[in-house]
């Protein structure tokens, strides 16, 4: 069976429609949230739920600089537009002012849209909700299959509420879910980062804008567009300024991964940044500088995270102090998902074991285990 998944896989990157990008961006999307391991992904039956919304938050960070780019990058044949074009580069006009893509990535996963602009990007969002799951979910994987809605299938929640903030968690609670078969779920786990690689998906993206121009655009100017990302740099000095402030009232630093008491540190990604571009505060923590040049891109073993499970709640509980309402809103979104926040540190260790654990059995990275 999973060599027929393979295979269908590559079917329908080769084989499917080509009339426009979207196909692209669902397969890069769905990819991209199982790589994550969302703590939202839950199976029912032979199917994985996954909620709309964070594949909404891809295709916003995906279209976006294609959209805002100076050069006309071509994401559909002919004369037509895509289906959220104007829209959203009404948005993107509105943040040509405010700082640009970075800042419109914080407002979507923090701050929330700016209450003037709630009107035009709920309109947005809604169209975004429609084009997915009206076009490429419905018609993937029919080099394969005849049927609609062969592979992706959409569940539709309740009612969009009209929302007091605009953000990442109000995508995810509003727009449903989608759901695809556990086989191929298990695939894109195995293969997803091979094929949002430059053999499959990112390169054939750049590869259509580039014919869909008549060559006129050189590819490495599209890829390059297409790759952007809205974290650019490991810019921590935010979180340093905000852990000095912590640990001075604290009184003493030690470092988290080895228990030794330092007069300097640096700031450590747990979860590398080269593997998870992820700035939150709970997944940077204070390390000597030599260790921290030791671990690098590896990912802690789930033995050494029980090993200092209490340095890291101690850490933990010392920025929910200071920063209570962004603390909970980052575990929530990236570690404990529907779980209650009542209660935290246990499921929150336990995610983060989980997650350490597929990233080294299941995408191959290096385990770590420091020596004291």
């Amino acid at each position: 069976m999973r060599d027929e998944i393979f295979s269908n896989i590559s079917k329908i990157i080769e084989r499917d429609s080509k009339v426009s990008t979207y196909k692209f961006a669902l397969l890069r999307g769905t990819i991209d949230v199982i790589l994550e391991n969302s703590p939202f992904i839950v199976q029912k039956e032979s199917r994985i739920y996954i909620p709309l919304g964070l594949l909404i938050e891809k295709w916003l960070l995906f279209y976006y600089p294609i959209l805002a780019s100076k050069s006309f990058i071509p994401q559909i044949h002919g004369e037509t537009k895509l289906a959220f074009e104007t829209l959203f580069k009404e948005i993107i006009a509105d943040y040509n002012d405010k700082g640009g893509f970075s800042v419109f990535y914080n407002d979507l996963r923090k701050n929330g849209i700016p209450m003037d602009q709630h009107e035009n990007f709920l309109k947005l969002l809604k169209k975004l909700k429609d084009t997915i799951t009206s076009n490429p979910m419905k018609y993937i994987g029919r080099s394969i299959n005849p049927d609609y809605y062969s592979i992706f299938q959409y569940h539709p929640g309740l009612r969009i509420q009209n929302p007091i903030k605009i953000d990442l968690s109000y995508l995810i609670s509003n727009f449903g879910e989608f759901s695809i078969p556990i086989d191929y779920h298990g695939a894109f786990q195995i293969l997803g980062s091979f094929l949002s690689g430059q053999d499959s998906i990112l390169f054939k993206w750049a590869e259509f804008s580039v014919n869909a121009s008549k060559n006129i655009l050189p590819f490495e100017k599209v890829l390059h567009d297409v790759l952007i990302s809205p974290i650019t740099e490991r810019d921590i000095k935010e979180s340093k300024k905000i852990y000095q402030s912590i640990l001075n009232k604290d009184g003493k630093v030690q470092c988290v991964w080895t228990g030794h008491s330092i007069d300097s540190y640096d700031i450590d990604h747990l979860i590398p940044f080269s593997v998870w571009k992820n700035n939150d505060l709970w997944n940077l923590l204070p390390s000597s500088q030599k260790i921290n040049n030791l671990k690098r891109d590896k990912i802690p073993s789930t033995q050494l995270i029980e090993g200092r499970r209490d340095l890291i709640l101690h850490y933990w509980e010392l920025i929910q102090k200071s920063f209570p309402e962004r603390f909970e809103k980052e575990m929530r979104i990236t570690l404990l998902g529907n779980s209650t926040f009542e209660n935290w540190q246990k499921p929150a260790i336990d995610k983060l074991k989980e997650t350490c654990q597929y990233l080294i059995s299941t995408r191959g990275f290096e385990e770590w285990n420091p020596k004291n």
